[in-house]
């Protein structure tokens, strides 16, 4: 049982129908996390612009099988959490036909970009979540970063820890390793 549910008679089939009732705003994304549920307003344009840079870049490197998906729901059942990367890497094959999430432990790479109302969300929930998953890659883009706009690479969680990171500023290249080997091209951001 998960770590978030296990002190509580809660299941995780009862969250995911608790989570699958919720009526939200057009455009907002709901996430059931350890906290409770967090919600998320739609994006604006410099916050689109650069997904749409990423997903370009990820276009031409991603596995022979897998899907770019925006908004797509990824369940930890490990924590108890379903979160929504801004963009998501994971075989087609296992995205579900309703409205279930796809289960972690089959993303590739889930990516975030903070804005003022996700920053800490993004930073470390969500890091810690997809740890958790087990997600082998997150990518944090943050223009928000007090030390000025970053990207950072969290890779080979171990017991829910990313036990790698590699962060640059906004303008340098970051490399996404296997099964991508993409250097990515932060300078348009």
């Amino acid at each position: 049982m998960s770590a978030a549910i296990a002190g509580s008679a809660l299941s995780w089939s009862y969250l995911l129908d608790t989570w699958r009732e919720l009526e939200v705003p057009e455009g907002w994304r709901p996430e059931l996390t350890v906290e409770g549920i967090h919600m998320t307003p739609p994006p604006g344009g410099p916050h689109n612009l650069i997904a749409d840079l990423v997903h370009e870049s990820l276009a031409a490197r991603r596995p022979e099988g897998c899907g770019i998906f925006q908004t797509q729901d990824v369940g930890v059942e490990q924590v108890g959490g379903i979160y929504v990367p801004d963009l998501c890497v994971a075989p087609r094959a296992v995205i579900p036909r309703n409205s279930a999430p796809v289960p972690a432990e089959h993303v590739l790479l889930a990516v975030e970009i903070t804005s003022k109302s996700t920053a800490r969300h993004d930073r470390a929930k969500k890091r810690w979540a997809y740890g958790h998953g087990p997600i082998p890659l997150y990518l944090l883009i943050d223009p928000l970063d007090e030390d000025g706009p970053s990207v950072s690479l969290f890779s080979e969680p171990v017991q829910g820890i990313y036990s790698k990171s590699h962060r640059v500023p906004f303008g340098e290249p970051i490399e996404i390793g296997a099964p991508f080997d993409l250097v990515l091209d932060t300078s348009r951001f």
